[in-house]
């Protein structure tokens, strides 16, 4: 089963390997089509619109008429959107395509009071909204579900590109007639609708994108200078017969770097990260162990124990309760990165009107985005502990993390060449009818689908001894000093020569969906409509398998220290492709060599260290091994792919109000929501036979074949609201809503992996002794958060341009996530057994959130404006780490035992962050129109992405950006935008506030372009 289009480099020139190592863009014509289009289309602009255009000038001859653009414009259009809602929402629109204020959907939805964004690349990617994880809202296009390629329900809006969107919006509050899924809220993104729009337009921008970190890389995969192209067209034309066709294109090309400089330590999935005693008095264990070796083993006894978190049944503590420890990794290692990131994009609209009864939509939105690394690493391998060193000389901080460490251990250069391609398709036909003056029936179908696949080499070579090396902890990363071992020095790395091609990741995530809604108008006092409808949709995930994991690897290995593993080292040795690296966050060099009597040497002291080229270095390696360098292949039909689907069937019906109640004009909504949702999850596994021997005793013989399995399961819930209005007066407004929520696991959680424990020690002779139960992973049957939603508002309008707004909500969860032994079905030769399976599952535990939101926005006849939006939130929410939190199980007849006592407090909700503040300050005179924004989010618990049950925490950070801009004339306008001005790093903890995991150092990103409109 071919997957995606296989890619392979072929022998020859190393360039040529790496520049063959990229994945290539589907869409190639947008390239073309953005110049082409940019020259060729001109010639359009005049005809269409050139007599309305003229007729409509002499008649308004007389008038004066007064224009705001810019940031006063859009500041106003959040204003407005906010006020005219019957929910609580903010947004941003755009007067023209392409003038949203922000370089990414990300970007332009942190500056809606209460969103955040979570940083990867240096650029904004998920959103939370009021403080609250990506899981908990749900993302919208054209009023449609959007897919993403994580295996989650959350978008990543970096694919996107605000240029090509009309208006984004965030529903904090929800009425019945919206997909049901956004507890925290619902992004909503729309593109333009080219009749609605009403005018001719064709524009075009180019940028050029300059980061200054990247200045100082020899970057292999992408140039210094970066280049973003946005190219779009609109257009109506009304015929004699009285139809009308609107038809809008718009096309964007982006081929920038995204440097990135990072610390990292061993990430807290797996057995990588232990906390070790830390006890003097302990010689068996830890850091005072009387041999050396790995600090989480014992010397004679049990290996990878560490801490041990179990519960003593004759203490009821943990069998480690009171005994120091410290937190420590596999491995600490600095990471220096080559990037590069191309996105392909277009959106299409036609809007086509055959009488005043009908009105036809077909909008479609694609975009394929390339993300490469060539990564250069130098490892630190460091959990093994040297006696009467490394005890006697830690120091840690009160939370376990080590500040300083002494000893022995292997030294690693290593690289990885990583590409990630992503592909969204979405397309939409939406049919209104106006079958009365009354009735007005809405008939919409819709296909998203997101693909995504990642391919990566991993090299390694190391050293053959272990030298003594020490490091300090400085203000944001450590500072390692090593004796009489230079770094630079690519003889060193000679032994354990290791190559791993991988294939993995790859995904496909897709939503079919259709809908029929009615809205059926009333002449009465108090409603003024009523709405109602039926929407089916389907989603599938798939996500392949392979040889290992969720991938397939081909691995080549060379272990010879001396001629021919040098001969690799040496052929593919490339100079640090950096200066600088990690100036932004380190005190000095941070790596330091000194002789035996403690004196510096220069060689191999500074922030560089031998690289090599690593597609040369895996050629090279399956060569020396007989082997051909080739990603491996995956399959459908394995024991490691996950495949959902997951089919709902939602109804609604909601009623419409606006009228007078003691001399208050009120309006609002108020309806239910019913949601029936069906999950089937296919899995594989090995087939196998049950037999019987001369005594009738039954066993399993393995077969040499895989079986498909499936499972699944199923809810309904239903879904009321309420939605409040009052105009207090002329310029206040007090708001209220409720509504029920719920949201859903994610697909990938939803799998189903199932096999069978047997007893074969107990001599069985009936299925029923035979076996015993099932271990396996994923639970399609897992119930979805529900919640209840409350809030209040009061708004004051004062002019156009200013707002003040004071808001408060409370939101009740119902659920959680425990480990739970529960009875499942299986059919065993044609028969029906329960089996115990221990899995997690949905509680009932309540928990709650409360938080206020204010936003503040006002503007001076001077020119000067500014705009905050503030979120506060507060929770009693509690997410245990499985590895060193409490946990519990809960046997088939409800009866809960704790399992282990934990060393870490528990986290909040995933995403979760107490304060996030945005705020804005505009200049904007004449044709000369500049802001400077800064954006705030608290600290916040974000699962680990490979396992979604660790901890970890990413800091505090608060970011500034800029943006100017001068309209040169009516059609042309120069631009300036920076991201990260002052170089604020990302900073992440595992387990626990204190023991620093990565930092991860971007440097501002600059861009200067020009665009034009006629």
């Amino acid at each position: 089963m071919s997957l995606t289009t296989q890619h392979t480099i072929a022998n020859g020139a190393q360039a040529e390997a790496r520049n063959q190592f990229a994945l290539r863009p589907v869409a190639k014509l947008v390239k073309a089509t953005i110049f082409a289009g940019m020259a060729g289309s001109l010639a359009l602009t005049a005809h269409a619109q050139e007599a309305p255009e003229n007729a409509q000038a002499a008649e308004d001859d007389n008038i004066e008429i007064i224009s705001v653009t810019g940031s006063r414009r859009t500041i106003q259009d959040q204003i407005a959107i906010k006020r005219e809602a019957t929910t609580v929402v903010d947004g941003l629109s755009a007067e023209d395509i392409g003038d949203l204020p922000a370089l990414s959907i990300g970007e332009a939805l942190e500056s809606i009071t209460g969103a955040a964004s979570h940083r990867e690349n240096g650029g904004a990617t998920e959103i939370t909204i009021r403080g609250l994880g990506p899981f908990l809202s749900a993302t919208h296009i054209n009023g449609r579900e959007a897919t993403n390629g994580s295996g989650d329900r959350s978008v990543n809006f970096s694919q996107f590109p605000s240029e090509l969107v009309k208006k984004i919006a965030i529903y904090k509050t929800q009425d019945a007639s919206m997909i049901e899924g956004g507890v925290a809220g619902v992004i909503a993104l729309e593109t333009v609708q080219p009749l609605d729009y009403g005018k001719q337009r064709i524009q075009g921008e180019v940028k050029v994108n300059y980061n200054p970190d990247e200045s100082n890389v020899n970057n292999s995969l992408q140039s210094d200078v970066g280049f973003r192209g946005t190219f779009s067209y609109l257009d109506q034309f009304e015929f004699d017969n009285g139809q009308a066709l609107g038809v809008s294109f718009g096309v964007q090309r982006q081929d920038i770097s995204q440097p990135e400089g990072e610390y990292r330590s061993s990430s807290p999935t797996g057995s990588s990260l232990w906390a070790c005693l830390n006890d003097p008095t302990n010689t068996n264990e830890g850091f005072y162990r009387s041999s050396a070796g790995d600090c989480e083993d014992q010397v004679n006894g049990s290996s990878n124990q560490g801490y041990n978190t179990e519960i003593d049944p004759d203490t009821g503590k943990a069998i480690s309760d009171g005994t120091p420890y410290a937190w420590t990794g596999s491995s600490r290692s600095f990471r220096q990165n080559e990037t590069s990131d191309e996105r392909d994009a277009l959106f299409m609209a036609f809007q086509y009107q055959p009488s005043d009864a009908w009105d036809i939509n077909l909008d479609i939105q694609l975009s394929d985005r390339i993300q490469q690394e060539a990564r250069h690493d130098l490892i630190f391998l460091q959990k093994r502990a040297t006696p009467g060193v490394t005890g006697p000389t830690l120091v840690t901080n009160q939370a376990g993390g080590i500040l300083h460490w002494e000893g022995e251990e292997r030294i690693e250069s290593a690289g990885e060449q990583f590409s990630r391609e992503e592909n969204y398709k979405g397309y939409g036909l939406n049919v209104e009818y106006h079958a009365t003056d009354r009735l007005t029936l809405d008939f919409d179908v819709s296909y998203s689908q997101t693909k995504r696949e990642e391919i990566q080499i991993s090299n390694r070579g190391r050293t053959a001894d272990r030298p003594f090396f020490s490091w300090d902890m400085g203000e944001s990363i450590p500072h390692f000093t090593l004796t009489d071992f230079d770094v630079t020095d690519i003889s060193n790395y000679t032994d354990s020569l290791r190559t791993r091609i991988d294939r993995e990741n790859t995904r496909d995530n897709e939503v079919i969906g259709a809908r029929v809604d009615f809205d059926y108008k009333l002449e009465g006092d108090v409603f003024t409509s009523i709405q109602g409808g039926v929407r089916m949709s389907e989603l599938s995930f798939i996500q392949y398998g392979g040889s290992q994991g969720n991938g397939s690897r081909t691995e080549y290995t060379l272990d010879e220290t001396t001629t021919a593993a040098l001969d690799v080292l040496q052929g593919c040795q490339i100079e640090f492709p950096e200066s600088g690296f990690l100036s932004s966050v380190s005190d000095g060099d941070i790596i330091t060599q000194v002789d035996s009597n403690g004196n510096v040497v220069d060689s191999g002291t500074g922030s560089s260290w031998a690289t090599y080229d690593n597609v040369c270095f895996s050629q090279a390696l399956a060569a020396s091994n007989g082997g051909e360098f080739a990603y491996p292949e995956l399959e459908y039909a394995n024991a490691g792919t996950k495949d959902v689907t997951e089919e709902t069937t939602s109804v609604y019906l909601m009623a419409n109000y606006d009228t007078e109640m003691f001399g208050k004009f009120i309006r609002g909504n108020f309806g239910v929501r019913v949601v029936d949702t069906d999950v089937t999850s296919i899995g594989f596994r090995n087939t196998f036979e049950v037999v019987a021997d001369e005594l009738g005793v039954l066993s399993v013989v393995p077969g040499d074949s895989l079986e498909q399995i499936e499972g699944g399961g199923g809810y309904t819930e239903v879904l009321p609201s309420f939605n409040l209005v009052v105009d207090y007066s002329e310029d206040i407004l007090l708001r209220g809503g409720i509504f029920r929520g719920m949201s859903r696991a994610d697909p990938s959680d939803m799998s189903y992996s199932r096999t069978f424990q047997t007893d074969d020690n107990a001599a069985p002779t009936t299925i029923e002794d035979l076996f015993v139960g099932v271990n396996g992973s994923g639970n399609p049957d897992t119930k979805p958060l529900m919640s209840w939603n409350y809030d209040i508002a009061a708004e004051w309008y004062p002019n156009e341009d200013s707002i003040v707004s004071l808001g408060f909500y409370y939101k009740q969860f119902q659920g959680g996530f425990q480990q739970q032994t529960v009875l499942e079905e299986f059919i065993i030769d044609g028969d029906s057994y329960l089996l115990p399976i221990t899995n997690s599952v949905t509680t009932d535990k309540k928990s709650d959130i409360f938080g206020l939101e204010t936003s503040v926005a006002y503007r001076w006849d001077t020119g000067i404006g500014v705009k905050f939006g503030y979120n506060y939130a507060d929770t009693d929410y509690e997410f245990e780490d499985s590895n060193y939190g409490d946990t519990f199980i809960t046997d088939v007849d409800g009866n809960t035992t704790q399992l282990t006592e934990g060393i870490v407090e528990p986290g909040s909700v995933p995403g979760f962050s107490e304060h996030v503040f945005s705020g804005q300050l505009y200049y904007q005179i004449g044709d000369f129109d500049t802001a400077v924004i800064y954006k705030y989010r608290s600290e916040y618990f974000q699962p680990y992405t490979s396992n979604g049950t660790r901890l970890r925490y990413v800091d505090a950070v608060g970011v500034w950006e800029m943006r100017a801009s001068y309209k040169v004339n009516s059609h042309v306008k120069v631009k300036l935008e920076a991201i990260n001005l002052f170089s604020e790093p990302k900073s992440q903890d595992y387990y626990t506030d204190g023991n620093l995991g990565e930092v991860n150092s971007y440097g501002p990103r600059l861009f200067a372009g020009v665009s034009f409109k006629f």
